[in-house]
């Protein structure tokens, strides 16, 4: 799932190959893709974009006296730029295509998904916050204002495993499953840890850890064609999606525990004091 670092990057993106630039047709091709239907997607037609924002991890662009159209890209969702198009409408099917936008100079962009899960969101709307996962989303991580007290403010009253609440987009914007276990590997912290009991020197590490590991992810990505992003996300993982490989930190194996839909991985050495945590699905496959 594309989370804070690569919706940054796409912003940028963007922001340099659409802003003063005018859609000319919006063509969804999956009709599981929209979410709202007032004011209709053909609403920003015609219509010059004039910003492109970042809410968390939606994506929103702004056009001129007109609409917003902001989308999520959901675990298996991606956008594809084209310098040109290709010619003729797009042909509903089977495909990995939910909807083609296409701008008067004939570039435009490609909103993908992979799998049988249709999550791929899009919305317009008149204000972004009328999108109700933009009007639940937490501060954002990055944001100016976003200090050490105001990490301990949010966590204070929280009852529940610190990889749970980095992950609460109603708490944090933008962290998901990849990241939060970045950034807990670079706190040297289990991500089972309760947060109830987290120290002030604890909290300050996190604080480090979440403001650091974000901050070279997007640094890493910008610049980059919206099409590499994925690529360097992987490329710059410390330990998710990096079972049985050594931690670069102290050569130990990275673990991983399993959830139905999910798992998250992890170096006992730095962060659990050499235990390895329980892995219950695990353990249930192999009686």
């Amino acid at each position: 799932m594309p989370e804070l670092p690569e919706v940054e990057a796409l912003k940028d993106f963007l922001t340099e190959h659409l802003v003063g630039r005018r859609i000319v047709r919006v063509l969804p091709v999956a009709i599981s893709v929209l979410k709202t239907y007032d004011p209709p997607v053909t609403a920003v037609e015609d219509r010059v974009v004039t910003a492109v924002r970042r809410y968390g991890k939606f994506l929103g662009l702004e056009t001129d006296g007109g609409p917003h159209f902001v989308t999520h890209l959901a675990r298996a969702g991606w956008l594809h730029w084209k310098d040109r198009l290709p010619d003729g409408p797009p042909r509903p099917g089977k495909g990995p295509l939910a909807l083609r936008a296409a701008l008067e100079t004939g570039a435009g962009f490609d909103l993908t998904e992979a799998g049988t899960q249709k999550r791929l969101a899009v919305y317009v709307v008149r204000d972004p916050q009328e999108v109700p996962g933009v009007a639940r989303l937490g501060p954002d991580p990055l944001a100016d204002d976003f200090d050490e007290a105001r990490l301990t403010a949010l966590l204070a009253g929280e009852r529940r495993q610190i990889k749970g609440a980095l992950r609460d987009q109603g708490l944090i914007a933008g962290v998901g499953n990849a990241y939060s276990d970045e950034i807990l590997h670079a706190a040297r912290m289990s991500p089972f840890k309760p947060t109830s009991t987290l120290t002030p020197e604890e909290t300050h590490g996190l604080y480090e850890a979440l403001r650091g590991t974000l901050t070279e992810a997007v640094e890493r990505s910008r610049g980059l064609a919206a099409g590499r992003l994925k690529a360097e996300k992987r490329s710059g993982l410390r330990v998710h999606g990096r079972t049985g490989e050594p931690c670069p930190v102290c050569g130990d194996t990275i673990r991983e525990v399993s959830f139905s839909d999910s798992s998250l991985q992890y170096c006992p050495t730095c962060q659990t004091g050499g235990r390895p945590l329980a892995d219950r699905r695990m353990s249930r496959l192999l009686k």
